[in-house]
């Protein structure tokens, strides 16, 4: 019987560990395609912007990079809180559930805000400029879906 709860606990710790590699991998992975597609070339570079299209839309841009830092910082925190647990623990416990869910949540917030700040930069566009605008994220999101 005991070699039978052995073996429960390290197959809990490995699913455990193994949760976490995934987690870590995944949020490495998004961390770095935050800004995918690249919104900043797309609308800059691509949408013949006004002078007050450009104006309007630096400080759109200045006041998310901001705000991102925060919610990357939470990512991070939440990231750590989950290694920690995993580390801490002899299986899936609480704390391990705990830090998962925190985790989702910062990374949920991180993407709701991201949406947001998509859709506030689109509002600045003439509906021509959004449709060419829609297309490239549309496109990328497809791209990155597989």
């Amino acid at each position: 019987m005991k070699a039978s709860w052995r073996s429960i606990v390290i197959t809990a710790a490995l699913a455990a560990l193994a949760s976490g590699a995934g987690t870590w991998a995944s949020t490495a992975w998004l961390m770095k395609r935050h800004d995918a597609p690249n919104l900043h070339s797309i609308v800059h570079h691509q949408l013949d912007l006004t002078a007050e299209q450009e104006a309007r839309l630096e400080t759109i841009e200045a006041r998310f990079a901001s705000r991102r830092g925060a919610l990357e910082g939470e990512v991070r925190t939440a990231n750590r809180e989950l290694a920690d647990a995993i580390a801490a623990s002899e299986g899936d416990s609480p704390q391990v559930q705990a830090a998962v869910d925190h985790f989702h949540a910062a990374m949920g917030d991180l993407q709701k805000a991201t949406i947001a700040h998509v859709f506030e930069m689109r509002s600045v566009l003439t509906p021509q400029q959004a449709q060419a605008f829609d297309r490239q994220v549309v496109g990328a999101l497809l791209q990155d879906a597989g």
